[in-house]
């Protein structure tokens, strides 16, 4: 594939808003994706190429949040046990069930999101000074986090919001903390669905790279956001970002 200088101005911008979307909220390879596809690419190969971007990304707001003290070492494990077990499953299903069934479970996942965001609020966006649960004395965490995990594996788009669901719903964190949790669980979904994509060689590494370079820029500038960032601001970028969502879930 020949990438001209407009492809390479194309990835480095789709990316760069994506990484700030993704780390903020979610719903940034409704960018990335077309941008891919628009190059030439097949789906399928659009596809893996994107995670490159989606793993880079990650690494970064990872790092950045963990350097701001804004990630909660101490339950690290707990949370990624049911969101990597529920993946599993829902990679497996994805794997056997008619593809039909990704719009309406996609649509209907964005529209709830932003349903619960108008009519409770709080259950996406807790108060400053709440107190956070941990995984082991919350067993509802477990079905929010394997939920999320399935989510990620049998759809992937959007899978941001279900995780801030699952860690601000029952665990109680706050939108930054919450956003750096759903970052690792992201990094670790991204990570092994990328292994499997390399093995059976779809990945286009060279366009990868270029919007990786995007998305790690993004989330740079996003992790510096989100730690100045008001609570109020962040729930109201998470809220517009849900119903971008719902419009891209009607046109996927």
């Amino acid at each position: 594939m020949d990438i001209t200088l407009l492809h390479v101005c194309l990835l480095l911008i789709t990316g760069f808003l994506a990484g700030i979307i993704n780390t903020l909220a979610g719903g940034g390879s409704n960018l990335t994706l077309p941008a891919l596809m628009i190059m030439g690419m097949p789906a399928e190969v659009a596809n893996a190429t994107n995670r490159v971007g989606v793993a880079m990304q990650a690494v970064t707001a990872v790092s950045g949040f963990k350097r701001h003290g804004k990630m909660d070492s101490d339950d690290i494990i707990p949370i990624l046990i049911p969101s990597v077990i529920g993946g599993l499953i829902g990679a497996a299903a994805a794997a056997y069930m008619p593809t039909e069934y990704i719009k309406p479970v996609l649509l209907g996942t964005m529209l709830t999101m932003a349903a619960v965001m108008l009519v409770k609020p709080s259950l996406i966006a807790p108060e400053p000074g709440t107190l956070v649960n941990k995984v082991k004395d919350t067993p509802s965490s477990w079905w929010g986090l394997g939920i999320a995990g399935f989510y990620g594996g049998f759809i992937q788009a959007g899978v941001g919001f279900v995780l801030i669901a699952a860690l601000a719903g029952t665990l109680r964190y706050d939108l930054v903390r919450a956003n750096a949790l759903k970052m690792l669980c992201t990094l670790v979904f991204t990570v092994v669905a990328l292994g499997l994509f390399i093995a059976e060689g779809l990945v286009m590494w060279v366009p990868g790279l270029i919007l990786a370079f995007g998305t790690m820029f993004g989330a740079h500038i996003a992790v510096n956001m989100a730690i100045k960032a008001q609570p109020a601001t962040l729930k109201w970028f998470l809220f517009i970002m849900t119903l971008c969502g719902c419009i891209a879930a009607l046109m996927f």
